[in-house]
């Protein structure tokens, strides 16, 4: 039986920025594209699985550069480090991933996972052991004593959750050739942090240690992203080599030169503060944030299609493993928020999420596109995303998902389990039972 499958009819967004075009057909095979447009017919086995896509659109599949696959939909820093059991979260992740193939997503950046499991996922995904996305990957957060986002939980030394902390030259060094001996495809540095004396993010990382790792991690041809959520952050990491920028928060005119003199990309990861900015308090989100968020997106989205008009590769991410980003529901919104608050057309953003993302899989030239002789990732939409993206978000208008030139099964049951013994954090109160609320308070 033949193992090629015909698509035939669709109206096709080949991903390079190019219109769509009207009734084209495309046949794949594991695991390239054969054939785009006339040729497809005259290719096509007699035998081979046909799709009807009369009506509906042919993209490429989605590609999320930027994916903790690891945290299982976290709801808190003290969840994520405390309450994860390694066993347990490699099972969780693996289902996670089906959630992921079943929204069209067809490969995914991981810059830093818990218990350093991101290599051993992709390898298990690439050797058909688990089903999930192509992956490119990193091991661990590389922080310094200040910490991430997550404060006093970051121990001096040693190792919590997604972070490795490293705190003299030798130990940036001495971590970023072990990520790479254990088979990570990035490096990554968590370049701002939170501190309790100051509003916002602050650098904590200074940028000759930046270089550092830049230096010794290109040395053994790695790249290296930085999570910098901070204006001044975004200079020293493009100057100092860092090859992917994650949220590049706050940028300003100064940024923007130092990106574009260091060739650094940039994905933003707007969705996780679009999610909190207009549906937070649907989750009990903590007060007064979403007008916070949504300020942050109003400020950097301007710069960012600056950025975008001067070139820089702008990359599309969810930020998906949290309670605000659960795996499977929100890989399509970067999209939304591109066109929304970067004023980009729909065509441009979905370039942003395909073509644009290989960089961030290392597979600029293989993946992201509709052409003779890529890899076979594909997706065949219930309508037409151009006159509305939002349809890219809904997994219902999901008609057929090809990852590695197979179709996915997309009638399977959606992955449930029961919640983990001790997996989730749970509140004696949302706040203190004074006497006043006890006995004065209306309920």
């Amino acid at each position: 039986m033949s193992s090629q499958i015909f698509i035939t009819g669709g109206s096709l967004i080949d991903g390079t920025g190019a219109d769509a075009r009207a009734a084209t057909d495309v046949l794949v095979e594991p695991d390239r594209i054969v054939a785009v447009g006339k040729a497809a017919a005259g290719l096509a086995d007699a035998d081979a699985a046909v799709i009807d896509a009369s009506g509906k659109t042919v993209m490429p599949g989605l590609i999320d550069s930027h994916v903790h696959c690891t945290f299982d939909d976290v709801a808190s820093n003290d969840e994520l480090f405390f309450h994860r059991d390694p066993t347990l979260a490699a099972f969780a992740t693996a289902k996670n991933l089906q959630k992921m193939l079943l929204a069209g997503v067809t490969s995914i950046m991981d810059p830093d996972t818990l218990f350093e499991m991101g290599p051993s996922i992709r390898d298990a995904v690439n050797a058909g052991l688990i089903a999930g996305p192509r992956i490119s990957t990193g091991v661990q957060a590389l922080v310094t004593s200040v910490g991430g986002t997550a404060g006093k939980l970051i121990p001096d030394e040693g190792i919590v959750g997604y972070a490795r902390v490293v705190n003299t030259r030798d130990e940036m060094i001495t971590w970023t050739r072990r990520h790479i001996k254990t088979g990570a495809d990035w490096i990554k540095i968590h370049a701002t942090g939170s501190i309790p004396t100051s509003p916002g993010e602050l650098p904590v990382w200074s940028e000759d240690e930046m270089r550092t790792v830049c230096n010794t991690a290109h040395e053994l041809g790695v790249p290296v992203a930085a999570h910098c959520r901070n204006t001044e952050s975004i200079v020293w990491a493009a100057r100092a080599g860092v090859d992917l920028i994650l949220h590049a928060s706050f940028m300003d005119d100064a940024g923007l030169e130092a990106v574009l003199a260091n060739g650094s990309a940039i994905c933003p990861t707007f969705t996780f503060l679009a999610n909190l900015a207009d549906f937070g308090e649907r989750v009990g989100a903590s007060p007064g944030m979403e007008s916070v968020f949504r300020g942050e997106i109003e400020a950097t989205g301007k710069m960012m299609r600056k950025a975008y008009d001067a070139g820089v590769p702008m990359l599309c991410g969810s930020e998906s493993g949290f309670a605000l980003t659960p795996y499977g529901h929100w890989h399509g919104r970067e999209m939304e928020v591109f066109v929304d608050a970067l004023g980009l057309t729909p065509l441009e953003a979905i370039s942003c999420a395909t073509k644009n993302n290989a960089l961030a899989m290392r597979a600029e030239g293989d993946l992201g596109t509709v052409e003779e002789g890529r890899f076979a990732d594909l997706l065949v939409i219930d309508g037409d995303p151009l006159a509305d993206i939002r349809i890219l978000n809904d997994r219902s208008r999901m008609h057929a998902v090809i990852s590695r030139g197979v179709q996915i099964d997309l009638e399977q049951p959606w992955p449930e389990w029961s919640p983990l013994k001790g997996a989730k954090v749970s509140a004696w109160a949302a706040k203190s039972l004074t006497h006043d609320i006890a006995y004065n308070e209306p309920i």
